[in-house]
Parts: structure tokens; sequence; C-alpha cells
């Protein structure tokens, strides 16, 4: 089955667009890198320092800057691809992560388990991932169920997502405000920011990104009958429970480490498949590759423009992915009603 007629460009056009984004986040900041210096510095390898380069150029690209890079793109991919796949299940454009409350259910998990003891620095660094992954699963968990008892009225699914978001984050804080402690994580937990990133978190989430999203590739066929109406996915021997139950598994998996590690990232899931889905079809097999890169370009663009709008200081990356996704969450909030 042939792919879309701007799938093609459309993938050229975002690779290269990553590529020049990356380039460019490697070489901004308070200590400016030119260019060239940066393909050099990568080029030359994380242990060797090349000649007419000073160490700290060298380590600034390679301890500070190129893990965050990293983890913006990995994350960006994950939670796109958790939108999209959200969206099918829930035959809904408005569905994402963060408006469903479940990156909330990650961040309350882990604010609490901190409050309590579970999560401390000696409990090891796999130990806030497996924290935030049950608080996201049974958040997920609740909204499915709610999703079965409501399926003929969508808009009440997305206000409960919106009020379960709402209550997870009023308790996250709370914990986080009886732990004084974790004040100062605050801000990461509920605006977003890769300022603490580092090669093993990257790797950790790149393992749990790739448990989440490779098998996703192999439920193209049902993603695109769960669009239809249950009794076409039925006629042809889809068991949609099962369906469902894996796919906000594995979405879960990677969502939940993401805001583990570096807070709630608001609207990249409800704006990347929206926009991909305009550009290039409704079918998951072109949305699902463009939606990893387009994923990736949005949030490396987005962290870029938070270290450098008010530098030296930076802004939580979340501000910036919020002004431009609560727009066009309005926008489709309206277009839903008058199709209603």
């Amino acid at each position: 089955m042939n792919h879309s007629p701007h799938y093609y460009p459309l993938m050229i056009i975002l690779i290269l667009l990553f590529i020049g984004l990356s380039l460019i986040a490697l070489s901004v900041g308070p200590a400016n890198i030119p260019v060239d210096q940066t393909v050099r510095i990568l080029l030359s390898g994380p242990e060797t320092v090349s000649a007419g380069i000073k160490s700290t150029s060298h380590n600034i690209i390679w301890n500070l800057r190129f893990p965050r890079i990293l983890a913006g793109a990995v994350t960006g991919a994950a939670l796109a691809v958790s939108g999209m796949v959200y969206q099918a299940i829930f035959k809904n454009p408005m569905s994402d992560p963060f408006v469903l409350g479940i990156s909330s259910g990650a961040a309350f998990s882990v604010a609490f388990a901190s409050y309590i003891g579970i999560v401390t620095a000696a409990a090891g660094v796999w130990t806030v991932p497996i924290v935030a992954f049950a608080g996201s699963l049974g958040t997920s968990m609740l909204i499915f169920v709610l999703s079965n008892g409501i399926r003929r009225s969508p808009t009440t699914l997305l206000l409960t997502g919106i009020a379960l978001n709402f209550l997870l984050s009023a308790l996250m804080t709370l914990f986080l405000y009886l732990n004084r402690a974790q004040l100062q994580n605050i801000m990461q937990w509920t605006m977003g920011s890769f300022s603490n990133s580092s090669w093993t978190k990257v790797i950790i989430l790149s393992i749990s990104s790739l448990i989440g999203i490779i098998p996703i590739f192999a439920f193209i066929k049902e993603l695109d009958l769960l669009l239809l109406d249950n009794f076409t996915a039925v006629s042809i021997g889809m068991n949609i429970r099962s369906v469902r139950i894996i796919l906000l598994i594995l979405c879960t998996v990677s969502t939940s480490v993401t805001v583990a590690f570096f807070g709630i990232i608001g609207f990249v899931g409800l704006m990347v498949p929206h926009i991909m889905r305009i550009l290039v079809g409704p079918r998951h097999r072109n949305l699902l590759p463009v939606s990893i890169i387009g994923g990736a370009v949005m949030v490396i663009a987005s962290d870029t423009i938070s270290r450098i709008a008010i530098s030296p200081s930076e802004l939580p990356v979340g501000v910036i992915t919020s002004l431009f996704g609560a727009p066009l969450f309005i926008i489709l909030l309206v277009n839903n009603k008058k199709r209603r």
C-alpha cells in the first residue's frame, strides 16, 4: 500500500529541520559556540578534544547540551505518538496525555512517593520511572473505564480528563509543599524542563520509549480500525478492548518516564498528530513516522526558545508548548461542538 504523496517530501523536510534545529540548539546559549566548532566537537567524539577547541566548549556540548537535545527529541517523539494513539482510542482529536490528566497522574505518583519516602537518592535511578508508570497507568485505566460508559459523549470524557488533571495537579503540589525538600522540583513537574538532563536519563528514557513506540508499528491496521465504528472492527475479528488496553499500556510506558524525569510538557501530543494528520491524512501508516520526527522537532525548537528567550535565565519548556497548544485546543473544541 502506497504512502500519501506528501509523505516523503514531508519526511525529508522534517529530517532537515531536525538536523538544523539540533545544530542550532547545540550552538546557542549563555556560551555561544560557532556551528563549525560544534560539528568538529561532535565528530571528535566525547573523549577527544580537537585542536583549537576549548575544553570547556567540548564539555558544554557533550555533557550539557547534547544529552539535553536527545532528551527533548525522545520526549517529543514519545508524547506525539502517545497523543496520536489516544486520539484513535477515544476517537477524539483533542485527546492527549496532558489534556486527559495522564501526565499529571505520573507527576502526582512521584510526588506522593517522595512524600512517603519511597523515592529517595538511595532508592536507585529506576525508582522514579517505575513509580511514574504506576501513576500514569492507573489514570489511563480510570479514563478507559469512564470512556466505556460515556462513548456517546466525547466532550464529557474530555471534561473528566480535565477535572482529573486539575485534581492530580493540586494533590501533587500539596505533597510537594508538605515535603519542603522537593519544592525546587515543583516548576519542573508542573511546566517541564530539560535543565537536569543527563546521559543516564537519556538512556533510560530511550529504552522506555522504544518499548512503548516500536510495538505500535505492529498495530497500524488496528489504529485505523479504531477510527471506524466498533461494528466494522468486530466484524473482521478485532478484539477492541484488548487492543485498546495494550495500546494504553504501551503509551503509558513512554509517557510516564518523560514526566518522571522532565515534568509535564503539555499539548505536544495534541498539536503534532493533528498538524501531521492535516498534511498526510489520517492513515496511521503515514501518520506514525511523521509524528515521531515532528514531535522531536517541536520539543527541540520549544526547548531552544525557552533557553534563549530570557537568557541567561530560561523559561520552562511547557510554557512555550502551551502558548501554541492552548489556542489550538480551543479551536478544536469549537469545531467539535459545531459538528455535534
